[in-house]
This record gives structure tokens, C-alpha cells and sequence, in this order.
């Protein structure tokens, strides 16, 4: 374990002092050092710090790898490979029940409070089609990262210890929670509460592509709401979400894992291992 969160410490330093340097190179201003960013302009901030959660993917799999014994890609599913067609078919879903929430949260709010909503400035098109670029690429490695870890390799590591998989699953989705910050009861509780479901439905569904996709949906739809709306400068996080959007999630998380789990019990997706694929133990 040491190993892992050695990497993962490391590449994130490196990642910030390289990105860091690139943005001073060109010409971007650092942010006050009372603030909670780094870098002055919001969309690049927010694009760094993707980038230094990113690092977890290569962090946990080498990690895996050279202390655990086994293949790196037994982190994203019982085949040991993410299932590419099957993330596809995930994603499409996952994007439409996102879109619903997103859509449902966003009127309620303007109906009990008017336009404040729209209340940011709407950024120009280069600006726009800039940060979009910078979340479709970025945000899937970022919301594949922190699947990897928690989803991955912290349920793994500590449901290793047991026959059941299950107090991984509740370990890591408290350490999942915790690491989002603690801004109020109402985003701790939506985190667990999501969290929760989705080590469920990654036992289901032997893999990591369902939760990739929800988490990429949610993270994408968010970051291009907050665009759109010209809030990419408000540095709250789910773990400040108010009691509306918790009320919306005990529907949409189970909606979309019960949803998820009998596509993938009709399409017949392996939720077992089928064969040892290395010895070791969990890294």
C-alpha cells in the first residue's frame, strides 16, 4: 500500500511542478496565494488539476503490478482489460440519466430562486469550444483515475483480507467521500451514498466501465454546465452540494446501477473471473 500511495504522491508533485512551469512559460499568471487555486485562470487551473488526478491510473496499476503479483488490468475488470464496447454502452446511458438529473436540479433551483442560476458571464465561442476541448479529453482519465483507486484498488486491497468483498466496498467509499473534502452533511452524504452503489454495481458487473462512465457523465455535464454559465470560478466541489441535489441522487444512483446491472445480466458481461489470471496478493 505504501508503494501505491508513494506513486501517487510523487507523479501528482510532478504533475503540478511541470504544469506549474508550462503555465508560467506561457504567460499564465499564478492565483493569490489566500485563494484555493494555483493558477489565476479558472479553465486552466481546472485542467491541472485533472491532470495531477490522472497520475492515479499509471500510479495503481504499476503498483499492482510490481508489488501485488498480477496483471494491472485485473483493476478494471474480472477479464483483466476494460471492456471497451461494453464502456461504450454504459456511457450512453450514463450521459442520459446525467443529462435528466442535471436538467431536474437546475429548474428546481430556478423556479425557488429565479434566474440566479444564470446569473454568471457566459464565456465567448473560442473560450467555450477551448474549455469543452479540455474537458472531454481530460475529465474520462480524471473520473477513470479515482475509479481505479477507490473503486478499484482500495475496495480490492482491503476486501482482499476477507472472504467478502463487501467492507472494501464500504471502506473505500468512506475514503472516497473523505477525500472530496467535508464542505457540508448533504455532499458527504450524496458521496457515500454513490459511492455505495457503485462498489455495488462493480461487483455486478465485474468491472470498473459502469462506474467509469457515470462518474465521466457527471463530471463532464458539470464542468460544461459551470462553463456554459461562467462559474468555472466557483471552487466548490460535490462534497458542497446542497440537500436538493442528495434528494436527487437516492433516485438516479440506484436508477442507474439497477439499470446497468440487468443490461449487463441480459448481454451476459462476466461478473466473475473465470480463470486465476496471477497469483499474488492485493497491492
Amino acid at each position: 500500500m505504501a508503494t501505491v500511495v508513494g506513486l501517487l504522491a510523487s507523479g501528482t508533485i510532478a504533475v503540478v511542478v511541470l504544469g506549474m512551469t508550462a503555465a508560467f512559460l506561457a504567460g499564465v499568471t499564478f492565483a493569490p496565494e489566500e485563494g484555493e487555486r494555483l493558477l489565476a485562470d479558472p479553465l486552466a487551473d481546472e485542467a491541472l488539476g485533472l491532470l495531477s488526478l490522472a497520475v492515479g491510473i499509471p500510479a495503481v496499476m504499476l503498483g499492482v503490478r510490481w508489488c501485488g503479483g498480477r496483471p494491472a488490468g485485473t483493476l478494471a475488470s474480472v477479464t483483466g482489460r476494460l471492456r471497451w464496447r461494453w464502456l461504450g454502452l454504459c456511457a450512453g446511458l450514463a450521459f442520459a440519466v446525467m443529462a435528466v438529473n442535471m436538467g431536474v436540479l437546475m429548474l428546481w433551483d430556478r423556479l425557488a430562486n429565479g434566474d440566479g442560476v444564470f446569473a454568471g458571464d457566459a464565456p465567448g465561442v473560442s473560450r467555450f469550444v477551448v474549455g469543452l476541448v479540455v474537458f472531454l479529453v481530460l475529465v474520462p482519465f480524471q473520473a477513470a483515475a479515482e475509479e481505479f483507486v477507490f473503486r478499484g484498488w482500495l475496495a480490492q486491497f482491503f476486501g482482499g483480507f476477507l472472504s467478502s468483498p463487501w467492507p472494501g466496498v464500504v471502506v473505500a467509499s468512506v475514503l472516497f467521500a473523505l477525500a472530496h473534502g467535508f464542505g457540508g452533511w448533504s455532499g458527504f452524504l450524496l458521496l457515500l451514498y454513490s459511492a455505495m452503489w457503485w462498489g455495488w454495481l462493480v461487483e455486478r458487473t465485474g468491472g470498473l466501465e459502469a462506474v467509469i462512465a457515470i462518474h465521466t457523465a457527471n463530471n463532464v455535464l458539470s464542468y460544461v454546465i459551470a462553463l456554459v454559465l461562467g462559474q468555472l470560478a466557483d471552487t466548490s466541489t460535490a462534497a458542497d452540494a446542497p440537500w436538493q441535489a442528495l434528494l436527487a441522487e437516492l433516485v438516479t444512483a440506484p436508477a442507474y446501477c439497477l439499470l446497468v446491472a440487468h443490461l449487463a445480466k441480459k448481454r451476459g458481461v462476466t461478473a466473475r473471473r473465470p480463470a486465476p489470471l496471477g497469483g499474488g496478493t492485493h497491492a
